[in-house]
């Protein structure tokens, strides 16, 4: 009778040690599947929004040097980029461009929207739309070069995020799961072995 006991005992710290690990997010939405696209659907500016958001940027400046390349303007370059856009930038962008449609001028709203979401890279991106229209330089190389930088700086978020989830697994494994194991496996073994002697 005590073994099975333990034996529940165990299951239940191991059910504790997920649902802690799951609310922390350290297993990445692996218990709960669906608790990112739901914040992301939100409105407003969530966390998960804005990070789906600067995880589009990239596409966006790709998108752009296309549209540049096959020899639009910047506004409509821009524009094209938005209408192959999904997520939600797309969203973001297409309500700017609606009401850039109703007499808004182009580069205040872009402004105002730039300022309201806070991302850096979206704020470089909306430079250098704004010098190539101003001055006339090439959209696409600027936009190239931007993606490039844009990703790599990515990357290197990712790799910094990757070397930081084994110390915040830390907690988990050490007072919720390995006592759970050390239930099932250990204390079986020297109940039996007392019992025997």
């Amino acid at each position: 009778m005590t073994p099975v006991l333990l034996a529940v005992a165990a299951v239940v710290c191991l059910c504790l040690a997920v649902r802690a690990a799951a609310s922390s997010r350290i297993l990445g939405g692996l218990a709960h599947p669906r608790a990112e696209p739901v914040e992301r659907s939100s409105n407003g500016g969530g966390r998960g929004r804005g990070r789906a958001v600067h995880a589009e940027v990239p596409q966006l400046l790709d998108l752009l040097a296309a549209g540049s390349t096959a020899g639009l303007s910047a506004e409509l370059s821009f524009r094209q980029a938005v209408n192959c856009l999904h997520g939600p930038l797309a969203e973001d962008l297409s309500r700017v461009l609606r009401r850039v449609d109703l007499g808004a001028p182009w580069r205040t709203e872009m402004a105002a929207y730039v300022r309201s979401s806070g991302d850096r890279d979206l704020a470089r991106t909306m430079a250098v739309l704004a010098r190539s229209e101003t001055l006339g330089v090439s959209l696409r190389d600027a936009t190239r070069e931007l993606a490039a930088s844009v990703r790599e700086a990515h990357r290197a978020e990712t790799l910094e995020r990757a070397r930081s989830a084994p110390v915040k697994m830390l907690f988990p494994l050490v007072f919720l799961i390995l006592p759970a194991f050390l239930l099932l496996t250990v204390v079986p073994v020297l109940i039996t072995t007392v019992r025997t002697i």
